[in-house]
């Protein structure tokens, strides 16, 4: 699975970069460094709504029973903060690593 941050002028100025280092942070905590790639990536095209996520390369039968992953296995996260990070980590992503 890969994690792109977004780093587009509107959210580096909301703080992209202390989410990159949270989320670098919390899959360390999470043990799932070998299984997530973390990413910069340029704008994602929902600038009022950064810092945006997007994550890709979920498996088709976990996108599935999800209510966020697209069935593209793809997963567009908005308003992500260095606070809310983990949160937003374990609530959307963790579930839909191939673990």
């Amino acid at each position: 699975m890969n994690i792109k941050v977004c780093v587009g002028s509107s959210c580096h100025l909301k703080g992209s970069y202390d989410v990159i280092q949270a989320l670098k942070d919390v899959l360390k905590k999470y043990d799932v460094e070998d299984l997530v790639e973390l990413q910069a990536s340029f704008c994602l095209g929902h600038c009022a709504k950064g810092v945006n996520v997007k994550t890709d390369g979920i498996a088709p039968e976990k996108a599935e029973k999800s209510y966020t992953a697209l069935t593209d296995g793809t997963l567009l996260l908005h308003n992500v903060t260095k606070d809310n990070a983990e949160e937003v980590f374990v609530r959307e992503i963790y579930p839909l690593i191939e673990i």
